[in-house]
C-alpha cells in the first residue's frame, strides 16, 4: 500500500501517519517527490484497511500496489527518480557516462584511464578491486590497495567512483573509498548483501543476474529499498541465452520495459553484455536510443595488456570517438551528456 499525502502537509501530519503504521507493526518508508509525498506501507494489507488512514489530516488517498515490488514500483513514486553519485546525477534528462578499466592494476594505469575518460565526458570512474572470476587462477584484484588507487585517480580528475563489492567485508572496506557500490550479476540474489547495502545508505548499481527475469531483478532492488535506501540504479548487462557469438545477450527491451514498471534509473553495460570491443559502440548507441539513463563502459589505456577483459575494453581513442557519437544520439532523443 502507499499513502498519498498532500504536498503541503506539515511534518506533524506526516509523522502521525508514520507512527500509526509503525505502531501497528508495519514498515513505513517516506518518499518525497516533486508533486506529492508518499508513505510506503509494507506489511499485512488487512491491518492497513482497518486503520482509518483515509480520514487522517493530510492524507489524500490510500492506494494498493498490486505488483510484488512495492517501493521501487512506478505506482509508489510520481515521475522518474534521480540518483546522485558524487556530483553526478543519474536519471532525469541527463545521460550519465561511467567508464574505466575492468580492474585496477597500477596507479599509472588508473591515472591514465581517469584522465582519458574525464576528457571524453565521463563523470564516474569505474574500477574493480575485488574481482570474483570464473577461474580461481585468474587475477582476483588488488582489494583495498586497488580502492586507494581508484580513489586517488578519481580525486585527481574530479570524478565520482564505483566499484563492485562481493561480500560484507568488501562492502565495509569499499565504503571508505568510493561514491557508489556495485552489486554484480552473480550477487543479484545475495539477499543478505542486498540488505546490508540497503542499510549502508550509499548509492548502489544493481546489475541484472545472468538468468534473472525483470521481476526478479526488481525484487532484488526491493530488498535494498526495504532497508531505507532509495539510491538504486539498475544496470542491464546482458543475460545468458543459447547464443555463443557474444558473451551474453543484451536485452535492450528491458530498458523501456523496466522504466515503465519502476521509477528507478536504468543504465546499460554494453561491454559485459557483448564481450566484444567491436560491438560496444553499436550497442551503446542503441541503448541510448532505447531510453537508457546512462552507460558503463570498460576503457583501458592499453587494452592489449589488460589483466582482465581486454578483449571488450575500448582504448581512450575509441572511447573518445564513441562519446561523440553518444552525444549525437542523445541529442536526437532529447537527452544531454
Amino acid at each position: 500500500m502507499i499513502i498519498v499525502m498532500d504536498i503541503k502537509s506539515p511534518e506533524e501530519n506526516i509523522a502521525a501517519v508514520v507512527d500509526k503504521l509503525e505502531s501497528s507493526g508495519l514498515h513505513a518508508h517516506l518518499i518525497k517527490g516533486v508533486e506529492r509525498i508518499v508513505i510506503g506501507a509494507v506489511g499485512d494489507r488487512g491491518s492497513i484497511s482497518s486503520m482509518g488512514l483515509e480520514v487522517m489530516p493530510g492524507v489524500i488517498s490510500v492506494v494498493p500496489i498490486m505488483k510484488p515490488f512495492k517501493l521501487v514500483s512506478r505506482e509508489a513514486v510520481d515521475g522518474n527518480s534521480v540518483v546522485k553519485v558524487g556530483n553526478v546525477k543519474v536519471g532525469g534528462r541527463s545521460l550519465a557516462l561511467m567508464a574505466g578499466p575492468c580492474a585496477v592494476e597500477t596507479p599509472e594505469q588508473m591515472f591514465a584511464a581517469a584522465g582519458a575518460v574525464k576528457a571524453s565526458g565521463a563523470g564516474i570512474l569505474r574500477g574493480g578491486a575485488f574481482k570474483p572470476r570464473t577461474s580461481p587462477y585468474s587475477f582476483q584484484g588488488l582489494e583495498e590497495e586497488g580502492l586507494r588507487i581508484l580513489s586517488d585517480a578519481a580525486k585527481q580528475y574530479g570524478l565520482a567512483t564505483v566499484t563492485e563489492i562481493i561480500d560484507l567485508q568488501s562492502l565495509e572496506t569499499a565504503l571508505k573509498y568510493v561514491d557508489m557500490v556495485q552489486i554484480g550479476a552473480r550477487n543479484m540474489q545475495n539477499f543478505r548483501l542486498l540488505q546490508a547495502v540497503g542499510r549502508a545508505g550509499y548509492p548502489v548499481l544493481l546489475k541484472r543476474g545472468l538468468s534473472a527475469t525483470m521481476e526478479e531483478w526488481l525484487m532484488a532492488a526491493e530488498y535494498i529499498a526495504s532497508e531505507g535506501n532509495a539510491g538504486i540504479i539498475l544496470c542491464e548487462r546482458g543475460i545468458r541465452t543459447f547464443e555463443t557469438y557474444t558473451r551474453n545477450t543484451l536485452d535492450l527491451s528491458a530498458v523501456p520495459m523496466v522504466k515503465s514498471l519502476s521509477h528507478l534509473p536504468v543504465v546499460v553495460d554494453p561491454s559485459h553484455a557483448t564481450g566484444l570491443r567491436k560491438l560496444v559502440g553499436p550497442m551503446s548507441l542503441a541503448a541510448v536510443a532505447a531510453g537508457a539513463d546512462g552507460l558503463i563502459v570498460e576503457v583501458h589505456p592499453e587494452p592489449q595488456k589488460a589483466l582482465c577483459d581486454g578483449h571488450q575494453s575500448l582504448s581512450p581513442e575509441e572511447f573518445s570517438k564513441l562519446a561523440g557519437d553518444i552525444k549525437a544520439v542523445a541529442a536526437a532523443v532529447g537527452r544531454l551528456v
